[in-house]
């Protein structure tokens, strides 16, 4: 529906204004995705949930060897302890178990969350530049490449490159 509205958009601004309309369009397009992975900013936060990942690692490792230990005594002793041992020695490793897998899906959360947050900072000071850029340049439409119903474009309404030397530029 949004990439029906923006052409419809597009195309009311040419037959509504006509030719002179037409002749004062002036179009680019983003890729934005290749701003946030290519920008500064993009690939600090890229280094920091990065190193975040290194560290949950060793704690899921860590863990993981307390997992398997437990797992190996509980074995070695099945045959010397009562039935009611070996059941709390069972119920303590399925806890120890469920713990892990809580663990490692609050680290999942906890970087999704981080990047999400990252990259939603970055897009709205990204944003900002396009549209600074675009009322500068007299720009009246630029499209994202990637969300828009751009089927074709020409390499020279490109405008990735410029917008992200300008959003680098921004943060100096």
């Amino acid at each position: 529906m949004k990439k029906f509205m923006i052409v419809l958009a597009i195309l009311a601004a040419v037959c509504v204004g006509g030719n002179a309309v037409a002749a004062d369009l002036k179009v680019g397009y983003v890729d934005l995705q290749k701003v946030l992975n290519d920008s500064a900013a993009g690939r600090s936060a890229k280094e920091e949930i990065g190193k975040k990942v290194k560290e949950y690692e060793i704690q899921v490792q860590a863990r993981q060897k307390e997992l398997q230990a437990a797992k190996e005594e509980r074995e070695k002793q099945a045959l010397l302890l009562s039935d009611e041992a070996r059941a709390k020695k069972e119920r303590e490793y399925q806890q120890k178990l469920k713990d892990l897998q809580r663990f490692t899906k609050d680290i999942r959360d906890d970087l999704q969350m981080r990047d999400a947050d990252a990259t939603k900072k970055i897009l709205e000071q990204v944003l900002k530049v396009v549209r600074e850029f675009g009322e500068k340049e007299g720009y009246t439409l630029i499209l994202e490449k990637n969300e828009s119903s751009l089927i074709y474009a020409s390499e020279s309404i490109d405008l990735t490159d410029t917008i992200l030397k300008l959003y680098n530029k921004s943060l100096k």
